[in-house]
């Protein structure tokens, strides 16, 4: 693991990551837009219904709607879900991230504002089960 500039910046960005997926546990989309820049690109391999493979895109206004509403019933996670960051590189204004999850994984990366403030601008990621990589 490459170190970061100062404790400080890898504090930042693992709270970035933390409001990324703490988001999704507890419906709070101003925690997932406090993580994420505005020109998000989220992506994972995808089969269609009918066998073809593409990539599907996820984009900034999508992820707010996941946080507010994917799990508002308390549902879908562990009671105790599993966060495991790890930062992979950073190198001044930018790092690399693996965050494990419960099922999946997501490489991420982020990069530092002029205002000292930690943004995920990218994730790339995928089911450990990768079977469920597709439409039912």
């Amino acid at each position: 693991m490459a170190q970061a500039t100062n404790v400080a910046d890898e504090q930042l960005i693992e709270r970035a990551v933390r409001d990324y997926i703490e988001s999704q546990h507890q419906a709070d989309p101003v925690r997932m837009e406090r993580g994420i820049d505005t020109k998000l690109a989220k992506r994972t391999y995808w089969r269609a219904a009918d066998g073809s493979e593409f990539v599907m895109s996820t984009d900034f206004d999508a992820m707010l709607k996941v946080a507010k509403n994917y799990n508002r019933d308390g549902t879908k996670f562990p009671e105790h879900p599993r966060i495991d960051i790890k930062i992979l590189d950073v190198d001044q204004r930018v790092a690399t991230v693996k965050l494990s999850a419960d099922e999946w994984i997501d490489y991420m990366h982020l990069y530092k504002t002029d205002h000292s403030e930690w943004k995920i601008v990218n994730v790339l990621w995928q089911y450990y089960d990768t079977t469920r990589q597709g439409s039912k």
